[in-house]
């Protein structure tokens, strides 16, 4: 059990400032005031994903207009929009058969969600993608197969997650973006804002970065609950911040601005931006924004 800290007591102190959830992999993210936090994210981040025929994820690396396709959640459905596209409803709990999947090493099986999904992305997103991206499937994540995190950063405890690249949460700091935004401004680029980053925390009241830095934090949920996640890895990033999310258009000013002093040794040089997060405690709260973070400073 992790030892609890109060706002009287703690070295770091942060409130929630945004909460985002990504339904289907690497399309827009809902932004949400509180969401259920479960022991592999948030509840229903991730939960859905893009894949080829061979069950291959694909992501925005490959196919930037999954940026312009926005999820809603609305009465016991997920609702997918896209510009030229009628809207796509998927009960929540609805699956067809299984389905084998791939996302980056980890092979697991999932549940194919049926041939009206697959047509509706192979339409919309197959039109100007390589003749092997043409025919997509729409997979759901299956809620009785476990995959593990990489124990490399979990210190011998283990870890889950769904359809994220590796981690059950993303944490980043408002402070960080406005670091960011002044070097963009300085080099005569425009500002960007946190959906380039795709986090599901983002945190009010530490300075540039210390989120690279806590221990434990522990979060306030109200009526004596809480909740502790921890951030084991920095985010190595790929080139998804340089598409606009509004246009899904490409432009390399925030890589090469990150290039400029993020890059991280803990990674061999890689650039990073935010931290990825298991959750040590709470399934089932629910976080809200506003809530009190606490934490204590991890030197190592």
């Amino acid at each position: 059990m992790t030892q609890a800290l109060t706002p009287s007591t703690a070295d770091v102190r942060a409130t929630i400032d945004q909460l985002w959830i990504y339904p289907v992999k690497s399309c827009a993210g809902v932004k949400v005031d509180e969401a259920e936090l479960t022991d592999t994210g948030l509840l229903f981040d991730r939960a859905w994903m893009v894949v080829d025929a061979q069950g291959e994820f694909v992501s925005q690396r490959e196919l930037p207009r999954m940026a312009l396709i926005q999820p809603t959640f609305k009465m016991g459905q997920l609702v997918l929009r896209a510009p030229g596209m009628l809207a796509l409803h998927l009960e929540l709990n609805a699956a067809e058969g299984p389905l084998k999947v791939r996302v980056w090493d980890d092979e697991v099986m999932a549940c194919d969600m049926g041939d009206l999904a697959a047509q509706w992305f192979s339409d919309f997103l197959g039109a100007d993608a390589p003749e092997e991206l043409k025919e997509l499937r729409l997979a759901r994540f299956d809620p009785e197969v476990r995959r593990a995190s990489n124990a490399r950063w979990l210190g011998g405890r283990e870890a889950g997650t769904q359809f994220a690249d590796g981690f059950a949460l993303l944490v980043t700091s408002t402070a960080s973006l406005a670091g960011l935004n002044e070097r963009l401004v300085a080099a005569g680029e425009t500002p960007v804002d946190m959906r380039r980053f795709r986090p599901n925390i983002v945190l009010r009241g530490l300075d540039a970065h210390d989120e690279d830095r806590v221990g434990p934090m522990r979060i306030a949920t109200g009526d004596d609950g809480a909740a502790v996640i921890e951030t084991v890895k920095p985010c190595a990033r790929c080139p998804i911040p340089n598409v606009d999310p509004d246009t899904a258009s490409s432009s390399p000013a925030v890589s090469d601005a990150l290039q400029g002093y993020r890059q991280d040794a803990r990674l061999k040089g890689a650039v990073t931006f935010g931290m990825n997060a298991i959750v040590i405690e709470g399934d089932g709260q629910f976080l809200r924004v506003g809530q009190a973070v606490t934490a204590e400073w991890r030197f190592d």
